[in-house]
């Protein structure tokens, strides 16, 4: 089917777009922004204290033992969550933009997200059956992550062929804030589960387990939606006839780049965007261990799953505001100064809770504040940096943004890794984080988004607007 032929901006179609932002936001609010963290650290702890009465075992030096030895930093039960998920990503940084590339010489994108996404139901499904071994759940936890990065690279794509150049900004708003009222939604059920597993007579282990398979049906049966609204399209381009679908792939990451050196300024967009979604994306990922380890693991308590899916809950509401809420500021001073905006706002985030946080009342705002610039800062960098790819390359360029996208960090899980394991301090790793905030804002200050759009053969939303 001729792409030239589909018109853009079907409503149907945006909207089963959209809802795969519903869809798979159960997976990563309640997987991998909640539970999934504190459980792996329970489970790896446990391992380490093996022998030694449980009654005994409250911030006992066994909690900290060494699971791995890397030479320049220890693996610790603190920091291999945040390890998994930098393995995950580090094992994806170069096959994704090959995934990209068949898809643009193919007419499979929409197969390839379907694949990847039930790869990703099934495997996050199985943490179910994960009772005591840390090490399953840390292979369980990487393969998820990586088969939710791989379809995303699809989904992204289709934004491109379902909008014309003056819808983006908003659909991608609205796609993300509805995958924040889906989060925030599963995380209501998740907390009334969990609050009542004792009068059901279900263990608190259990209860979890069982929010984990929850998140995966719910991520599998609404994507149902998705898949049957989106349009196939045909590629753009032609396998040239020396060449298969895996050496394409090959050749087009090096086509790609040689692309991105005169596309000088969205390599520097794309340069920026790895440096400040990688700090928001592992600020994301860590705040459950951070806010349960700083409130009640470190002072001996017990950790509350509750509390941690209210502010989750909380930031999930606060997100879905900020994305329709700042949509509304780009308009009128554009959306990169929009998200420098939120970028700003970031940096007291960390500052905050690496010098002044100590209480539930301050994790309650500071969910607020983080869901508030979270919706903002990725929903306008999707639809900026969709304007600023040329024609039929979606997907390889898209399959780079994916390095830093949705779930995806490295650089500021390994540096979290990092730094937990030479210190021991969450506080000191959640500080460091600003370096990424820092850098990317000033990378985007000097970068000319208007330019970056021309030099790509596009128009920007004013002068697309202005043609209808």
């Amino acid at each position: 089917m001729n792409s030239e032929n589909i018109q853009k901006n079907d409503r149907k179609e945006i909207f089963g777009w959209m809802m795969y932002d519903w869809a798979n936001s159960a997976f990563f609010t309640t997987i991998i922004g909640v539970l999934l963290g504190p459980y792996l650290l329970n489970l790896a702890q446990k391992a380490m204290c093996t022998g030694i009465d449980e009654a005994l075992r409250t911030n006992h030096p066994c909690q900290d033992g060494v699971i791995l030895d890397l030479f320049f930093f220890a693996v610790t039960p603190k920091n291999l969550p945040a390890l998994c998920t930098a393995v995950s990503v580090i094992s994806l940084v170069a096959f994704l933009p090959i995934l990209g590339a068949i898809a643009d010489y193919t007419h499979l994108k929409k197969r390839l997200m379907a694949i990847f996404c039930y790869l990703g139901v099934l495997s996050s499904a199985l943490l179910f059956f994960v009772t005591d071994s840390y090490i399953i759940c840390s292979i369980l936890l990487i393969f998820s992550t990586m088969t939710f990065a791989a379809a995303q690279v699809f989904y992204n794509a289709f934004l491109i062929d379902i909008t014309t150049e003056d819808q983006r900004d908003k659909v991608s708003s609205y796609g993300y804030g509805l995958g924040y009222l889906s989060g925030f939604l599963m995380l209501v059920l998740n907390l009334l589960f969990i609050s009542n597993a004792e009068k059901l007579g279900v263990s608190t282990g259990l209860a979890v387990r069982i929010c984990f398979l929850g998140a995966a049906l719910w991520w599998g049966l609404f994507a149902i939606i998705t898949f049957k609204s989106l349009k196939t399209r045909g590629a753009e381009k032609v396998i040239p006839k020396d060449k298969n679908l895996v050496t394409v792939g090959f050749s087009e990451i090096w086509q790609t780049l040689k692309e991105l050196r005169r596309l000088r300024y969205t390599m520097l967009f794309l340069i920026a965007y790895l440096f400040y979604n990688d700090g928001i994306q592992t600020v994301i990922l860590q705040s459950s261990v951070f806010i349960s380890y700083e409130l009640f693991t470190s002072k001996g308590l017990e950790a509350d799953n509750s509390f941690l899916i209210i502010i989750f809950m909380i930031a999930q509401i606060s997100a879905f505001a900020g994305a329709l809420g700042f949509e509304r500021i780009a308009r009128f001073i554009g959306a990169k100064k929009t998200i420098i905006l939120s970028l700003l706002i970031w940096c007291a985030i960390v500052i905050y809770a690496y010098a002044f946080f100590e209480s539930k009342t301050q994790a309650y705002v500071m969910g607020g504040f983080i869901g508030m610039v979270l919706g903002s800062a990725q929903a306008l960098s999707r639809s900026l940096y969709s304007q600023m790819i040329p024609k039929g390359r979606e997907s390889s360029f898209f399959g780079l943004y994916e390095i830093s996208e949705k779930g995806t960090s490295w650089m500021g899980q390994l540096l979290f890794a990092i730094i937990v394991g030479a210190t021991g301090s969450f506080r000191q790793a959640i500080l460091g984080l600003i370096v990424f905030f820092v850098v990317g804002s000033i990378i985007l200050i000097f970068t000319d988004t208007t330019k970056a759009i021309h030099e790509a053969g596009n128009l920007t939303p004013e002068e697309a607007a202005q043609e209808v």
